[in-house]
């Protein structure tokens, strides 16, 4: 048995020498160690052996095919070496021909200004946290404490997957409501939640039936609207210049008790007036205020003990005063020039 092992071990050397494509190589390893090949059938009579010749035969075969496929895989990565040699000597670069020039994309827009909007807070630090676009009813409105047929519901209309209690969330509330009920009053809350939002709106230069928009909440002991007005100083600052003017006006909002207007100094005529602050010296930013009792107490938050405040805006208004840019159905548009030209305004090749 030894000996035709040796034999067959030879035979295959031999053979192999000659070999010069992969699909001789093929035939070559189906000859010796294919279901009919030379190895395989040394182990074809085995039932007729004795136990100890079993043995003996097959350690030779599992050794002799081993060999042979290593054999036959060395012969493999020689030939695909020779190929792909023969390939690259064979293709030569011009480099006297101009070269192809691929044009460079730009960062998306409003992607620009939530990072920089992220970057403000958690320099301050907030977390940033996010949450489902398709959202539950209680969490999008009801312990907003805004129940069903309440008027504020209105303002908010979205879309609706299943009956009346899934829908496409409105604002991006409802991860701060699945924040705290996490903490369930055990510790303070400081973050931020960037997302998508849905409104049944009618698309046009202000308006979208989907935009982006940033909320922020703070709950902790002994807040209060000063710590509203020193934060939103602090990032309108960072977000519009050192110069900016920040003031509150009153206003109502359902989940919030006393709610305001934000506004900020108008940087295009510094308070003078102009036709981007619509000649009053101030652009309207966000709604805020401090968090309604009501909904601390329907997260899991004592209001006697518990307060805070929260904030949102949308990302498009603030890349639309930041840039320019006068019809919000830009930011959702193909049309790469419009890009390339708020990626020059940033001064960024």
């Amino acid at each position: 048995m030894k000996e035709l092992a040796e034999k067959i071990k030879s035979d295959l050397l031999e053979e192999i020498k000659s070999i010069s494509s992969e699909q001789e190589l093929v035939e070559l390893k189906a000859k010796y160690i294919g279901k009919s090949g030379r190895v395989t059938e040394l182990t074809k009579n085995m039932r007729d052996y004795s136990v100890e010749e079993r043995k003996e035969v097959g350690m030779i075969s599992n050794t002799l095919k081993t060999e042979v496929t290593e054999i036959i895989d060395a012969k493999t990565r020689e030939i695909k070496d020779a190929i792909l040699n023969e390939k690259l000597n064979s293709e030569v670069i011009d480099i006297s021909l101009p070269s192809t020039k691929i044009p460079c994309g730009a960062p998306n827009i409003l992607e620009k200004v939530i990072e920089e909007v992220e970057e403000v807070f958690m320099s301050m630090g907030y977390d940033v946290v996010d949450g489902p676009e398709v959202e539950e009813d209680r969490y999008n409105f009801e312990l907003l404490n805004i129940p069903k047929g309440h008027a504020a519901r209105d303002a908010q209309d979205t879309f609706y997957i299943k009956g009346d209690e899934i829908l496409l969330r409105s604002q991006t509330s409802p991860v701060q409501v699945r924040t705290m009920l996490k903490y369930q009053g055990s510790e303070p809350v400081r973050m931020i939640c960037p997302g998508k939002t849905y409104r049944r709106d009618d698309d046009d230069a202000t308006h979208s039936h989907q935009f982006m928009q940033i909320e922020g909440l703070l709950v902790d002991k002994n807040i209060s609207l000063c710590d509203l007005k020193g934060t939103f100083d602090t990032i309108a600052k960072k977000l519009f210049g050192p110069d900016c003017v920040t003031r509150f006006r009153p206003s109502y909002y359902q989940f919030t008790e006393p709610s305001v207007e934000t506004d900020i100094s108008c940087f295009a005529c510094h308070g003078k007036g102009c036709s981007l602050c619509k000649n009053t010296g101030w652009i309207t930013i966000s709604g805020a205020g401090m968090v309604h009792p009501n909904v601390l107490r329907n997260c899991g938050y004592d209001p006697d003990e518990w307060s805070g405040f929260a904030f949102g805006f949308g990302a498009e208004r603030c890349a639309m005063l930041k840039y320019g840019i006068n019809d919000i159905r830009t930011f959702y548009n193909t049309d790469l020039r419009e890009i390339a030209n708020f990626d020059r305004r940033d001064g960024e090749e």
